[in-house]
């Protein structure tokens, strides 16, 4: 069941103020109280398709784009992150999704086989205002398309998430992981592409989460066990083809004064992670995405373990970097500190494998788990730390999904601030889909 016209043209609508609710936990645009807990025993309702998430009262979710309407892939399409055209004419109207499809070598497909007999990941678009949805770009060399981001400068940023790259790109031969690409748009059809460019001087990374300051710098990360955080500093101001990379280094342990250290560039696009080591890059576990947030880039680290840091599968934490002269480094958000420890076999709810994080309407962080019974999680930095131990304790659960082999990805907010949108990817319904999660009535 797609979503109405009438409900689609309000997720693209001038933006309506809308009282909070007084007593609610959280207040804003989207105000709720918490969910009572995780999904768990709900993995066999009958509405996994059309109503996949528990959510709060008030609430409503519908179907943006499904399979019944772009069906890229043989097996289930993997919709993963969103973002739309945050900028130019129609602002906000098109929705561009990533499909995080994995094959081995050219001739091994994985589930990267598509219903067209080709193979690799894509770059999708639906159209918010009419339903609408087709791909806009596709190649059998891109493995794992992940993370994507609007620029400042009105194209389209994405990247692989791969370690050990399997389909090399002819452009960039010699890297050894993932890489970064710009998607420039048809001038006067934002639905069809111009161009694409491989950006090797980002770095050949695992790459996901990808964040622009108002410099037009560029942040990505190291999804591995010992990744780290990047920053990429163009020469000239919307041009990504020339640059340095640096990689952060706090300089004790892993929180506080840290410094950005420049690295080899040859090496960087070859492995940027090698280059990060050289210099003594600081590594944390699994860094996934990134969402800045004013002067705060928040980076999801599915593993962290902040009581241990050297624990390569621990609970999982959110880590807020400040993007002054001279950086500074802390744990925002960490299960058994302001966000509780989550134990499925004896069914507490819990915040674990944190994976994508987006920035709410009015500066709250939203997160959401790369786990069975995927839960959403919202972030207040502006609440209080009653026990003074350095964590504000405003954390707080939105939404919880029953379809327990599925995993929620791609949170985003657009251009209304009362629609998140919210993928559903591997779904063990067969349908994958990109959905919105609203407060309008």
């Amino acid at each position: 069941m797609k979503v109405t016209k009438t409900l689609l043209s309000l997720a693209i609508s001038a933006i309506i103020p809308t009282l909070a609710i007084a007593d609610s936990e959280i207040q804003g645009p989207m105000a709720f109280d918490s969910i009572s807990g995780s999904a768990y025993g709900q993995q066999n309702a009958t509405d996994l398709n059309t109503t996949p998430w528990i959510i709060p009262e008030g609430y409503s979710q519908s179907i943006i784009s499904d399979e019944n309407d772009l069906n890229i892939y043989v097996g289930t399409d993997w919709n993963d992150m969103n973002t739309v055209n945050e900028t130019q004419k129609h602002a906000g109207r098109y929705l561009y999704r990533t499909h995080e499809v994995r094959g081995g070598a050219i001739g091994n497909d994985g589930n990267s086989l598509r219903v067209d007999g080709n193979s690799g990941g894509a770059v999708s678009v639906v159209d918010l205002k009419t339903g609408e949805a087709k791909e806009v770009v596709g190649r059998d060399d891109w493995e794992a398309i992940d993370g994507i981001v609007w620029t400042p400068w009105h194209t389209i940023l994405f990247s692989e998430e791969v370690i050990d790259s399997q389909r090399p790109d002819p452009d960039a031969p010699l890297a050894e992981s993932g890489l970064v690409y710009e998607l420039k748009l048809k001038a006067g059809d934002p639905t069809t592409m111009e161009s694409v460019t491989v950006l090797p001087k980002l770095g050949s990374l695992s790459h996901e989460g990808l964040e622009i300051d108002v410099e037009g710098n560029v942040y990505v990360i190291d999804e591995d066990k010992k990744g780290s955080i990047y920053k990429f500093m163009p020469t000239t101001y919307g041009d990504l083809s020339g640059g340095q990379l640096y990689a952060l280094k706090v300089n004790s342990g892993k929180t506080g004064a840290a410094e950005w250290i420049a690295l080899d560039m040859n090496q960087a696009q070859i492995s940027a992670r090698v280059a990060a080591t050289a210099v003594g890059a600081t590594p944390f576990c699994r860094p996934e995405d990134l969402e800045r947030i004013g002067k705060t880039l928040y980076v999801a680290l599915t593993c962290e373990d902040v009581d241990n840091a050297t624990n390569t599968s621990g609970r999982s934490a959110v880590l807020a970097v400040t993007l002054e002269e001279t950086p500074s480094v802390k744990y925002a958000v960490a299960a058994g500190k302001n966000a509780p420890i989550e134990n499925q076999a004896t069914g507490a709810t819990g915040f674990a494998k944190v994976d994508n994080l987006a920035s709410g309407p009015d500066g709250k962080l939203w997160m959401v788990e790369d786990n069975g019974f995927s839960d959403i999680w919202v972030y207040d930095p502006a609440s209080e730390d009653a026990n003074n131990d350095g964590y504000q304790d405003g954390v707080h659960l939105f939404a919880s999904l029953k379809d327990e082999s599925a995993e929620g990805s791609g949170i985003y907010f657009g251009k209304d601030p009362h629609t998140l949108f919210v993928s559903v990817q591997h779904s063990g319904t067969g349908n994958d889909k990109t959905m919105a999660i609203t407060n309008r009535k």
